[in-house]
């Protein structure tokens, strides 16, 4: 398959990963780099391998050194204020659902967006964030109970205003 073709299947999948990783201001920078990285091994790749899952795995290494760097810069920059990061779906308007995704904590957040938007199985989810597919299932598990609960409190919230 042409990895043009690749781009335009797993595109989006891809997209919502990085956004939901590290927040729609770095989340280009990592689709681009997920897809520059992918172009380079591609050609290497078994014709048996999972692209899909291929793809979500190196996402998640480029959102992880997006992160990383990120650290780095906020910690030598201990004075000036965070910056507010929000998270968007690419098709969705339900912004307060994707804020809320951003409000878990990291290990959370990543087995939802790994499991849930990049559809990997929990084996495959435990092999990128380095345990057991039973902790992965549990803190996709946690991280859909805490989005639940946070985003019906932001509802309420909403509401009441």
């Amino acid at each position: 398959m042409p990895f043009e073709r690749v781009v335009a299947d797993h595109s989006m999948t891809v997209l919502r990963v990085c956004r939901a990783v590290v927040g729609t201001h770095d989340a280009e920078d990592a689709w681009s780099e997920t897809f520059l990285a992918a172009m380079r091994t591609y050609p290497e790749l078994p014709d048996s391998a999972n692209v899909e899952a291929w793809l979500v795995t190196i996402a998640h290494r480029k959102a992880i050194d997006i992160i990383r760097k990120q650290k780095r810069i906020d910690s030598s920059m201990a004075m000036v204020p965070d910056r507010s990061m929000t998270v968007t779906s690419p098709s969705s308007t339900n912004h307060e659902l994707w804020n809320a995704l951003q409000l878990l904590p990291d290990k959370q957040r990543q087995a939802v967006a790994y499991h849930y938007l990049g559809g990997l199985p929990y084996l495959e989810v435990a092999q990128i964030l380095g345990g057991t597919p039973d902790a992965s299932r549990r803190a996709a598990a946690d991280g859909i109970r805490n989005l639940r609960k946070t985003f019906k409190d932001m509802q309420i919230e909403g509401a009441s205003q």
